[in-house]
């Protein structure tokens, strides 16, 4: 099941306005596959040195990740908001270090799922998952530059979308998305 909020609203995100704040703000780190728990384990070697120091001491600490009170695995945070796997730039920017040893081809895993895909949030049910946009007050920026470059969410999400359900379902949505547009439109 996918959210109509996908389809109608428009997202880009948009780094040098946010500086990267969903990898900073909210209440627990980033949702991980257990398989993703696992690799990132034992990839903490080659990304030790890009971890800060903080990061690194929550790490020796209680590990990567953590089961939050809805009973799922995530990053540990360091002072109630990074992800340990943050890092940043010379402008402040907040980054992924995952994905930076990803780009510098040290790894070939780019970063966990659930980052891939936000601002979308998939949940399980019994028969069917829901796929569903997450609106926050920190991507307000993201969806101006959405706006501005009349770029729908699920296309932005093209690449995060076909990773986690294949290139026919994302086809399979994006013509669903055209035809509801268009009949939404009256052409």
């Amino acid at each position: 099941m996918v959210s109509l909020e996908l389809i109608e609203h428009f997202f880009c995100c948009d780094l040098a306005q946010c500086k990267g704040a969903c990898c900073i703000e909210g209440e627990a780190g980033a949702p991980l596959e257990k398989a993703e728990f696992d690799l990132l384990r034992s990839l903490l070697p080659v990304l030790w040195d890009d971890l800060s120091p903080r990061a690194q001491a929550v790490i020796r600490r209680q590990g990567i990740g953590y089961i939050d009170r809805d009973g799922e695995i995530v990053t540990s945070i360091v002072d109630g908001k990074d992800c340990v796997f943050t890092c940043y730039d010379a402008n402040g920017l907040c980054r992924c270090a995952i994905e930076k040893a990803c780009h510098e081809k040290r790894i070939d895993f780019l970063k966990p799922l659930s980052c891939h895909l936000y601002p979308v949030r998939v949940t399980r049910y019994q028969a069917f998952q829901a796929v569903n946009y997450h609106r926050w007050k920190i991507c307000r920026s993201a969806e101006r530059c959405g706006v501005q470059k009349h770029l729908p969410a699920y296309r932005f999400l093209r690449e995060p979308l076909i990773r986690k359900f294949g290139q026919d379902w994302y086809d399979e949505l994006d013509f669903c998305a055209r035809e509801y547009l268009r009949q939404k439109s009256g052409n």
